[in-house]
């Protein structure tokens, strides 16, 4: 990764994965701004709209995808026009063509305007993030009501899509003038292993690696979020992936399992993206002490597997297990406030 990006003190950074509950963008922004001062990023709000939602929000221009009154569909009607005039596009590398339209992201040019009106002085990284190719795939059946990921020509196509319009958000928000941090939304992912991935461990890393190489950039951090347990190894492996975001509140056991993966991603520069305010579980009740024991039961974890201390606390940033798109107003105020006084504690150390 680039040395400018990697000179930064990530040590106690919070940000955000990206669903908000909030049907009004401004308010989102603010529990946003307060919280992640340092790297903030605009709020998904499926709530709004259901053009908001994790897989329809990305959905514009790719082919034969639709978005219903339920939701993402496969629309095969026009295949071979849409798929000539899609790869007509992507190699012209028009990633205008593949922008993100105001009707499915309001919290996305607020927030550009936000920063444009405010400023970006206190501002580290401008996180964005789509939704990761496995997902999107896997959320959507073809006429026959098979999942595209059995599909090679849509899920390669998925795939190149979803590549411009994370290149377009990078273009877009790069007019700050500030480092960028691009997450690729995996839950999927969290199935992989099991009966009923139709993928294996080699096809993982290819499709991450073309999908992370095609939006790299000296000024990008590139991170990879799943929210669940999964082969953790398929990041570690994966060039320039830069982090690796996971639930840290119910996973970090598992995690853990994969100490010489992850000493071998620290040294070549990665980071840790500590999920560790929890989301479905939250209850109030949690504070910043017990979060950050539970933070450094795990350092201390790595440290007997050979790990380093201070490398595992120089590249430990955090965030919330999950996204808070699915839950009420005050909880998710209540996990991005315990966020913020994590984040504080966490630099202390």
């Amino acid at each position: 990764m680039s040395a400018s990006v990697r000179q930064s003190n990530l040590k106690g950074l919070a940000t955000g994965i990206g669903s908000l509950p909030h049907k009004d963008a401004a308010a989102a922004l603010e529990v946003v701004l307060r919280n992640c001062a340092r790297a903030p990023f605009w709020p998904q709000l499926p709530k709004r709209d259901i053009r908001e939602g994790m897989t329809a929000q990305f959905s514009e221009q790719l082919p034969c995808l639709k978005v219903t009154s339920t939701g993402l569909a496969f629309s095969p009607e026009q295949k071979e026009k849409e798929l000539e005039t899609f790869y007509e596009k992507v190699i012209a590398a028009d990633t205008d063509y593949f922008k993100i339209s105001r009707h499915y992201a309001q919290g996305l040019y607020a927030f550009y305007e936000k920063l444009r009106e405010t400023g970006t002085a206190d501002i580290e990284f401008i996180k964005c993030h789509t939704v990761g190719p496995f997902t999107m795939a896997g959320a959507v059946n073809d006429e026959k009501g098979v999942s595209l990921l059995y599909d090679p020509v849509f899920s390669q196509a998925i795939l190149k899509g979803l590549s411009m319009k994370a290149r377009w958000q990078l273009a877009f928000f790069r007019k700050f003038g500030k480092k960028m941090i691009m997450f690729i939304d995996e839950p999927f992912l969290a199935c992989f292993g099991s009966a009923y991935t139709p993928v294996n461990r080699e096809d993982v890393i290819r499709i991450l690696r073309e999908l992370a190489a095609d939006i790299k950039s000296p000024d990008t951090l590139i991170g990879v979020h799943c929210c669940g347990n999964t082969d953790w190894s398929v990041f570690t492996d994966t060039d320039d992936i830069d982090i690796i975001n996971f639930d840290a509140f119910a996973f970090l056991d598992r995690l853990i399992l994969y100490a010489a993966d992850l000493k071998r991603f620290l040294r070549r520069g990665g980071i840790l993206c500590w999920g560790i305010v929890p989301t479905q579980e939250f209850t109030g009740k949690e504070d910043a002490a017990f979060l950050v024991k539970r933070i450094e039961a795990g350092i201390a974890v790595l440290e007997k597997k050979g790990l380093e201390r201070e490398l595992l606390l120089e590249n430990l940033i955090i965030s919330p297990s999950c996204g808070a798109g699915n839950l009420d107003i005050a909880s998710a105020a209540g996990i991005f406030r315990l966020l913020s006084m994590t984040a504080s504690a966490i630099r202390a150390l």
